[in-house]
């Protein structure tokens, strides 16, 4: 338990090089047009992409994967690779979970040899498949042996976590504000795992119209910190 609590701890932990310092997902889009000004805006707009697209449709899939990587299954793996895809349609947006997959694959092929995580890397690297991060990180949270449901708890405060911390960059608020929304969080993060646990890949869904665009709009942005 202490060793599958550790790789969990690991996998989501903020200095984890998978590049999530490099996304605001559209928090810059907002702060520059300021509507997002402070931490009040901060927790709104993590609570609009929990609720709407990372809880409903990452959430889910994170689960699905788990299940997948337990049992040793490349073909469910690669299906919900496809259908996460498919979810996608902002450039910026899909480029980010992209790029995080691949580099969270590249250092999880590094700890040790295991067939189901070099199977789906050498899909990724021949262009089969594109290689998700919530897809990548529950197929390796399913290796490491870990729960789906905490899993899923530890990716949505990951993501919580990785735009509280684009805000700290973007916004004039400090390090105490920023731990007390993430702390007004975990309900909610708590409520969408358990959510996610109970779905099947058929019931993922995600509906963030005003982030998407936020997303759209940030590839005009005349100055830019962060690369969504």
């Amino acid at each position: 338990m202490t060793i599958d609590l550790l790789a969990l701890l690991q996998i989501s932990d903020g200095l984890f090089p998978a590049g999530g310092f490099a996304h605001s997902l559209g928090l810059e889009t907002y702060t520059q047009a300021g509507v997002v000004k402070d931490g009040a805006g901060v927790d709104a707009f993590v609570r609009a992409h929990l609720d709407g697209s990372a809880g409903p449709g990452d959430a889910v899939a994170v689960v699905a994967a788990v299940r997948a990587g337990a049992a040793a299954q490349l073909a469910p793996c690669l299906e919900l690779d496809a259908r996460v895809d498919a979810m996608r349609f902002v450039p910026e947006f899909t480029a980010a979970s992209r790029q995080m997959g691949r580099q969270t694959l590249r250092v999880a092929a590094a700890w040790q040899r295991d067939a189901l995580v070099e199977a789906f890397n050498a899909r990724v690297e021949s262009g089969a498949t594109p290689g998700h991060y919530p897809v990548v990180f529950g197929i390796v949270a399913g290796r490491c042996g870990i729960d789906p449901q905490a899993a899923a708890a530890a990716y949505l405060f990951a993501t919580a976590s990785m735009l509280v911390n684009a805000a700290l960059r973007l916004l004039a608020i400090g390090q105490v504000e920023g731990q007390r929304v993430l702390a007004a969080l975990r309900p909610r993060i708590a409520a969408l795992a358990a959510d996610a646990a109970r779905a099947s890949i058929g019931d993922m869904w995600s509906f963030t119209p005003g982030l998407e665009l936020a997303g759209l709009r940030h590839a005009g942005l005349d100055m830019r910190l962060f690369r969504s």
